[in-house]
């Protein structure tokens, strides 16, 4: 590549970490093509902690009340934590993404792994704030070693992720031995020309002597970063003593990685094998319990599954290579299959590295649209990530108009000769290619996503509106995760009384509530709706990955603890105890995890009601995540609902089919409302979903501008008793 034209130059002084923390952000305005250093107080810190929570006070700062997805003031925030980069305990190389979404028009925060969040923080900053628009496409370089950031003009003409990524980790490398020292942040073109942009980020793979990618996938913050016009956003830093740096008590920190370490070693292949499959594992569990989704979420269960069994993947998977995401991470989950030829798109007979797939991917862009064919998934996957497309709403969204199409509700006049039935993988493949292109009017409109597509295709296509209402699989504006939640009422609220939408990594109750049911009253479900998001949203904190907390247990986690408590995993919530307080030198416990996260989750909360969201009214569920919309979903499991109707006080003998279903679903409607009266209580919000005052002064959260917006939004009758 020619020398890329120099646009804007700004120096900075780096600080060293101390406790985790630089103590300062970089915000960076495209538009302006300047730099502005941000302070983080200590008190940002003790309200905030890290990650999502910085990335939600930046943000909160920086946008109106009013502020719209492709405004200029909206801001990705992307921010690691006091824990971010430390290698002596594995899975601590996360950042978080904080932006308002396109999709849901309200704040969303979405993860990744790599090596991007580490690099920033080695470069010498917290947070990067990332606002404005350019008139044309740029690339931001922040370069820890000379401590400086430049904007580049692009030179990109394809700004698809594998092609911008892998040029910039050549560029911006001093040496071959050096790309490592490197990360990038990019999109493609379906951001472009979708709501659903993911943010693709990089990290270098010695063995294989390429870059690899990982994603912030939800919510559209691929489609932001095109919005602003950046092909990509590239840290470099090659001091990779940073990561020790400042570091309150090492010994500590060494001495809980090495326990889990050898848990891993011991037991990896015993429980979940993420080692040697990584989550794909679920793919034959879920479909045991019924919770696999088949053909937008009308099943839970498939004859075919065997096809995309783990084991079969594993064939796939190379083996024996180190496949963890950030240094230390000997739980290595990020697999990828070498040497694929592409069979179809722009690429077609290149030999590619596919990341992945990963369970969501392999369900979403598999059983969720009846294909059931291990290559096509890994193709499709390879595509997403190229084109800058979130894997999980395109399974989803891609879901929802299959059964749009043999509903009849849709035809090839419309989708511009493709035939859309489940299962149709030449036509679906084609789909995603227009969608990555962006010329034809049927892919653009299916990527604005599945609560836009229920309206465009009742308003322009006749479409039953109330029907699809029912089984259009979104929530806030979000496509639902990859998990049947009909018959888990904890799993409801796990989905949809969630801050963002629909996503399994604030709360995934289903094994304790169905299969284990170990939350057999309301209160029971609404305290574990407020323990999980909150101990789930500790990690979004500081800068780790959950996967290393509960997919792998001690040997005696299950004999040693009660049921419940053996859900939490105890003697690694104690690990995350000791390494906060390794790093920061602080004295927490781990009821302090717990209130940390409660502060920022209800920051969040608050921030969603300021933009007009956040109450009772937008918490709504689509039927089909409580029970059967159709027929042939009780057919499938006639025996289990016709217990369900009993357990509801109706005799199901002798019954209408019809009838069953509109009964089953009058008991559902009604258990749902007393679910969400029952979380919000637990939470300490009022009957509409406002956080009362009281609560903000029991967690500290009463900041005037959060007290004032109570005080505005608030009603005396909505109180609970």
């Amino acid at each position: 590549m020619e020398k890329m034209k120099v646009l804007a130059e700004w120096s900075y002084e780096k600080s060293s970490i101390y406790r985790g923390y630089n103590g300062k952000a970089l915000k960076v305005n495209v538009g302006e093509r300047s730099c502005t250093e941000v302070p983080i107080t200590e008190e940002i810190k003790q309200k905030f902690t890290g990650g999502r929570g910085f990335g939600l006070k930046l943000l909160w700062d920086s946008v109106r009340d009013n502020t719209k997805w492709n405004d200029p003031e909206n801001e990705i925030v992307i921010s690691g934590g006091p824990l971010c980069g430390i290698t002596q305990y594995p899975g601590m190389g996360k950042f978080y993404a904080v932006f308002i979404s396109p999709l849901s028009e309200q704040t969303y925060d979405s993860n990744s792994g790599g090596h991007f969040g580490p690099l920033l923080k080695f470069a010498g900053w917290d947070a990067l704030e990332i606002q404005g628009k350019s008139e044309k496409d740029v690339v931001v370089f922040i370069d820890g070693d000379e401590q400086k950031v430049t904007f580049f003009e692009s030179p990109f003409e394809d700004v698809n992720a594998y092609s911008v990524t892998e040029t910039l980790h050549e560029y911006f490398a001093d040496a071959e031995d050096q790309k490592h020292t490197i990360s990038v942040v990019s999109a493609g073109k379906g951001a472009e020309t979708s709501f659903w942009g993911c943010l693709n980020t990089s990290f270098w793979d010695f063995r294989r002597k390429a870059p690899r990618l990982k994603q912030a996938g939800r919510g559209g913050g691929g489609t932001i970063l095109r919005d602003k016009k950046i092909a990509a956003v590239v840290v470099k830093n090659s001091n990779f003593s940073k990561a020790s740096e400042g570091i309150a008590d090492l010994d500590i920190l060494k001495k809980v990685g090495i326990k889990l370490h050898k848990e891993i070693f011991k037991y990896d292949d015993k429980q979940e094998r993420m080692r040697t499959v990584g989550t794909v594992h679920l793919n034959e569990v879920m479909n045991d319990y019924h919770l696999l989704p088949v053909m937008n979420y009308r099943f839970g269960q498939h004859k075919e599954t065997d096809k995309i069994h783990s084991k079969v993947y594993k064939t796939y998977f190379t083996q024996g290579l180190p496949d963890g995401c950030w240094y230390g991470c000997t739980l290595s989950c990020a697999h990828a299959v070498d040497d694929v030829e592409l069979k179809t798109g722009p690429c077609k007979g290149q030999i590619v590295i596919v990341d992945g797939p990963e369970y969501e991917t392999a369900a979403g862009l598999g059983s969720n649209i009846g294909v059931f064919d291990p290559t096509w998934t890994i193709e499709a996957n390879y595509y997403a990530d190229h084109y800058g497309l979130d894997t999980i709403s395109l399974g989803t969204g891609i879901a929802f108009v299959c059964e749009c199409f043999e509903r009849g509700y849709l035809d090839k006049d419309i989708t511009n000769g493709l035939d859309l039935h489940f299962g149709s993988k030449e036509d679906i493949m084609e789909l995603i290619h227009r969608m990555g292109e962006g010329k034809d009017k049927f892919a653009l409109q299916v990527g604005l996503g599945v609560r836009r597509m229920k309206k465009i295709f009742s308003e322009e296509y006749g479409a039953p509106l109330e029907i699809m209402q029912d089984f259009g699989m979104e929530g806030q504006g979000v496509e639902v995760s990859e998990y049947v939640s009909k018959e888990s009422i904890a799993q409801w609220g796990g989905f949809f009384l969630t801050l963002k939408g629909p996503q399994h990594d604030e709360a995934w109750l289903i094994f304790m509530d169905r299969v284990n049911k170990q939350l057999p009253t309301f209160q029971d479900k609404a305290e574990a709706l407020h323990y999980f998001p909150l101990f789930r949203t500790w990690f979004s904190l500081v800068g780790g990955c959950k996967l290393p907390w509960n997919d792998i247990e001690p040997a005696d986690n299950k004999t040693s603890n009660s049921p419940q408590e053996a859900a939490k995993v105890p003697e690694h919530v104690q690990n995350y105890v000791d390494l906060f307080n390794g790093v920061t030198g602080q004295n927490i416990t781990k009821e302090d995890i717990i209130h940390q996260s409660e502060r920022v989750y209800n920051f969040q909360h608050l921030f969603q009601i300021r933009l007009g969201k956040g109450t009772r009214e937008f918490h709504t569920i689509p039927y089909r995540a409580m029970g059967p919309v159709f027929p042939d979903e009780w057919e499938a499991r006639t025996e289990y609902y016709d217990e369900e109707l009993r357990k509801a006080g109706f005799e199901p003998e002798g019954m209408a089919m019809e009838e069953k279903v509109r009964k089953l679903r009058e008991s559902r409607i009604a258990q749902w409302e007393e679910l969400v009266d029952a979380v919000y209580k637990r939470r300490g919000w009022d009957k509409r979903g406002v956080t009362t005052l009281e609560k903000l002064r029991e967690i500290g959260m009463d900041m005037p501008e959060l007290v004032e917006l109570v005080k505005k939004v608030a009603r005396p009758e909505d109180r609970f008793e």
